[in-house]
């Protein structure tokens, strides 16, 4: 069974995308990226991946404190990427209690500070984001192709002690991240490392097809917007009950 990490992305202390609730219950989804780890883990999230969008853009961890909160706020493991691109702000993280380190960037750039985090943490904290865009990697936000492909650089990652990759790949316009099934396999089966599935999911029959594909490596899945705007049957369900919530989760230790 594919591991479901939902997305919390967070600009300027709120989250990028909120919940669409049954209609009565607007006022109980919160823009609080600490909330809304919660609810994710109340609705029984084993996992989260939160994405720091002002330290994508920026090359520096901007929600510190926000991210400290999250990973006090539930007993899941938590995964960050996003602006990651030095040993100090990468240490300082992990040192807070995140599980997993998600770094893309600073990877391509700079190797020699992948094999020293491998080295000082163990493999299974740090994951390499790579970009698939016409069967090169881009970096640096989409703004930069490098004439590579994703498999020979997962190559070269695993060689670095790299047992993990978050791989999205780029629609032919280049403005959507795409689910594709064939690529995914080909990477992981040719690759040998694990794969983090990331985008292109809009419904419960995406993720089918994705579950194809785990026993070649493909073992999680991030998923953001379909689940904000509750396109899987179960949610319904959820935000039904959730009508009925003073606090929405099980877990608050806040």
């Amino acid at each position: 069974m594919l591991l479901i990490f939902p997305s919390i992305e967070i600009r300027r202390g709120q989250c990028v995308q909120l919940v669409h609730g049954e209609p009565g219950s607007e006022n109980l989804y919160s823009i609080d990226p600490v909330k809304m780890a919660i609810l994710w883990r109340g609705e029984n999230a084993k996992t989260l991946h939160i994405s720091d969008v002002d330290g994508a853009k920026t090359g520096r961890v901007h929600n510190w404190d926000i991210i400290e909160e999250i990973v006090n706020a539930v007993d899941i493991p938590v995964q960050v990427g996003g602006g990651l691109r030095n040993y100090d702000d990468i240490k300082s993280l992990l040192g807070k209690g995140i599980y997993r380190i998600v770094i893309g960037t600073i990877a391509v750039h700079d190797q020699p500070l992948v094999e020293r985090l491998i080295q000082d943490f163990g493999a299974r904290k740090i994951a390499i984001s790579v970009e698939s865009y016409d069967g090169k990697i881009r970096t640096d936000g989409g703004q930069h192709v490098h004439d590579i492909s994703p498999l020979s650089f997962a190559l070269q990652m695993k060689q670095l002690g790299v047992s993990r990759i978050v791989y999205s790949e780029i629609s032919p316009d280049g403005t959507t991240k795409i689910s594709n099934p064939v690529s995914l396999k080909e990477l992981a089966t040719r690759s040998g490392v694990r794969i983090t599935a990331q985008g292109g999911i809009h419904g419960y029959q995406d993720l089918i097809r994705l579950q194809e594909v785990e026993q070649f490596g493909v073992d999680s899945v991030i998923v953001g917007k379909a689940l904000y705007e509750n396109k899987f049957p179960c949610q319904q369900i959820w935000r039904l009950n959730e009508k009925e919530l003073t606090d929405l989760g099980p877990t608050r230790r806040i």
